[in-house]
């Protein structure tokens, strides 16, 4: 946290759906003006997280208090939020400037009013130019920005983002999160985003709350989740990851206990590394994928398990090709401890985590 205000304060909040715990006893302070991420798998709660806030559902217990009241009871359309949603719900008979200044409408907002306001939202997102549009005849990245002004017209204190950039294609989803991240910037107020994509919270976001089974696994920044994750599961959904249990770490690593280790922090060559403060394994490449940016070699160390090590393209060519030998170097600072129970009695995990245990 900064010395900002707490715009919003979640206390014990709970949401349960019959036997389902969807949210479990989360506590949570997020700043005025900070871009706030909560990441996770589909069911891990963050989406009820954002619809507690917003005023959708209600809680089985606890609270939800905005810029120092008390609004959980409050109905959604007395808070001072806005939500954004994935599909945009932009009106298709209306004009792009009509979408824009319709929430001042249902204000009251007189007429001359509104259309300043809402030229002044379009000209945030840089599209004053298809005000006299219909949204038939724009991009999708053209109607997202439509919603996000339409969003924050009305001037709210918080904004809330439902995985807006769900259904745009790759390229297209790359530039919005450029073009979000200034438009939270400029304006100035708390954004909180849910989103399922790991990649797009590390790029947004001034912190991210990593989300699990209902309850908040880790919360941090970016640089804190992904070079000092806290448990195995953060370990695997923010990045990728080599995991090594007890046993690997012992015969690999030199060291007792859980471990991760990043692709990118590996090194492969020809011959062990004599470096201070490295050590090497030997072992034969399985694998040689290439990126374009990089190179991904996937080894099979003789000690046991499988490594992925990711090779930035510098040069035009990797060391390695499938079947060549040669040995994995890492520095000992790069070796993360997983402060979690043994790997082996843990929940499996998404396909790209690589596990080391007992893998050959």
């Amino acid at each position: 946290m900064t010395d900002k205000p707490v715009a919003i304060r979640l206390s014990g909040l709970t949401r349960a759906f019959g036997s389902v715990t969807a949210v479990d006893g989360v506590d949570l302070e997020i700043a005025e003006g900070e871009f706030f991420s909560m990441l996770g798998p589909s069911g891990s709660g963050k989406t009820t997280v954002l619809r507690l806030i917003a005023g959708f559902e209600q809680p089985t217990a606890g609270t939800v208090e905005l810029f120092g009241e008390d609004v959980t009871r409050t109905p959604p359309f007395d808070r001072d939020v806005n939500t954004v949603f994935q599909d945009y719900a932009l009106f298709p008979h209306m004009t792009v400037l009509d979408n824009v200044a319709y929430g001042l409408r249902v204000r009251g907002v007189g007429k001359r009013e509104r259309r300043e306001r809402a030229r002044r939202a379009l000209a945030s997102v840089r599209l004053e130019h298809v005000a006299d549009r219909k949204p038939s005849q724009l991009s999708g990245g053209q109607r997202q920005r439509v919603a996000l002004a339409r969003a924050t017209v009305v001037e709210p204190k918080v904004l809330l983002l439902d995985e807006p950039l769900g259904a745009l294609d790759l390229k297209l989803r790359e530039q919005m999160q450029v073009e979000l991240k200034q438009i939270q910037r400029d304006l100035g107020i708390t954004f909180i985003f849910v989103t399922h994509d790991q990649e797009e919270a590390l790029t947004l976001s001034d912190r991210i709350a990593v989300f699990s089974a209902g309850r908040i696994e880790q919360l941090g920044t970016p640089f804190e989740l992904y070079e000092r994750p806290v448990s195995r599961f953060v370990a695997d959904f923010v990045g990728t990851s080599n995991l090594f249990d007890d046993a690997t770490s012992a015969r690999v690593l030199g060291r007792q206990g859980n471990h991760s280790l990043r692709p990118e922090k590996l090194l492969v060559a020809a011959a062990p590394s004599d470096e201070a403060g490295r050590r090497s394994a030997a072992g034969v490449v399985a694998e040689a994928i290439y990126l374009g940016s990089g190179v991904r070699l996937v080894v099979d160390l003789d000690e046991g398990p499988r490594v992925t090590v990711l090779q930035q393209n510098i040069g035009g060519h990797a060391h390695g090709d499938h079947g060549d030998r040669v040995f994995v170097s890492w520095r000992d600072a790069d070796v993360v401890p997983l402060g979690d129970a043994p790997l082996a009695e843990q929940n499996d995990t998404p396909s790209r985590t690589i596990r080391t245990a007992g893998i050959r």
